[in-house]
């Protein structure tokens, strides 16, 4: 399967080594700065890929069959509905966009074009992820009651600085929607997916040199009646410590945590005869970093729905629901009470407006 990645910042090793284990035919890379493709090209021993800087000439020339796309977060949407047009397969990094409006273009470019698209919210996959997931859906945890996801990162000045887009409203976002929406989508579908009304507050701390927030906490309440608990930041010193999830329900209590949603630390459910211990040797990981294992999952799930010609674990839908959350809290943070849910037409940019 022919393959390339547009956009070879920060996360493209993750996707060019998922694309290595899956044997992909990777044919192009593409970067408006070439050096960052060739570094990847020496760092894979990669040969006979092309290096483009303008995905538009490589669509062209080279018509990958699947393309990742790992740009600057506010290009996402039209470099996914370009390569959708041109029959193109796409995993998009998250977020999906940085408006509902623009969100709902690309679902509707995918529909139109019959393509396979998914979202990297790759921590879907994690080990205690999935376990968690498959209580939840045996009814195994009872009637849901509240569920907690905390992140604290860290996240300095030099982080910021290179490149520049990071922290700004029309490129990226800040805490809550560049790093904290993987977890904001772990909450939503464990805890019945529909969220009813967010109320929130954001705040910048620690980054005056930045457009968006630091920091942001907000209380979700879902349809099924459960609720929701946000604490995203990236100011926790001196480095990252965790990223966890909690989900409380009337017959199990489990906390996963890590600095990716990546360790078990703890699993009491009714019913549950295996120890903990074995438990957490069966799931648990040790990723070298807060991206953890599951992109290559996430690659392997991609190729199985090209190839059978069904949806994927992560459709597109997905990345629309964690996007709406992230765009929820803003409002609410912005506008200073609570919003309800669905989401209409909100974009980070009318963040950037309203101040």
């Amino acid at each position: 399967m022919k393959y390339a990645l547009i956009g070879c910042g920060r996360i493209a090793p993750n996707h060019v080594g998922s694309a290595v284990d899956h044997n992909l035919e990777i044919c192009a890379l593409c970067d408006i700065h070439p050096e960052k493709a060739e570094a990847l090209i020496t760092r894979y021993h990669l040969k006979d890929v092309k290096i483009y800087t303008n995905y538009h000439k490589m669509l062209k020339e080279v018509r990958p069959e699947l393309v990742a796309i790992a740009t600057e977060s506010g290009y996402h949407p039209q470099i996914a509905i370009d390569c959708i047009q041109n029959g193109c397969n796409v995993i998009i990094e998250k977020p999906l966009a940085l408006s509902m409006e623009d969100a709902r273009r690309v679902i509707a470019a995918r529909d139109k074009a019959g393509v396979v698209a998914c979202i990297n919210q790759q921590n879907r996959f994690n080990a205690p992820v999935q376990l968690l997931r498959q209580a939840i859906d045996e009814g195994t945890m009872g009637k849901l009651l509240h569920g907690t996801l905390q992140m604290h990162w860290h996240r300095d000045a030099d982080y910021y600085d290179k490149p520049s887009w990071r922290g700004t409203y029309e490129l990226d976002g800040g805490a809550l929607m560049n790093q904290c929406i993987h977890g904001i989508d772990l909450l939503r579908w464990m805890m019945g997916g529909e969220p009813t009304e967010v109320m929130a507050i954001t705040d910048n701390q620690l980054h005056p040199y930045i457009e968006a927030e630091d920091i942001g906490l907000a209380i979700f309440r879902f349809r099924n009646g459960s609720y929701g608990v946000l604490e995203g930041t990236v100011n926790t010193y001196p480095d990252n410590l965790d990223e966890t999830l909690s989900v409380y329900g009337e017959t199990g209590t489990v906390q996963i945590g890590g600095i990716a949603t990546n360790k078990l630390t703890c699993y009491t459910v009714k019913g549950e005869t295996r120890s903990f211990q074995a438990l957490s040797e069966e799931v648990n990981t040790e990723p070298k970093n807060v991206y953890g294992f599951g992109h290559s999952f996430l690659y392997a799930d991609v190729i199985r729905a090209i190839q059978t010609g069904t949806q994927p674990y992560v459709p597109l839908e997905e990345g629309l629901k964690a996007l709406e959350m992230v765009l929820a809290v803003y409002k609410s943070a912005t506008e200073k009470r609570p919003v309800s849910f669905p989401l209409e037409n909100y974009s980070t940019l009318d963040v950037l407006r309203s101040k």
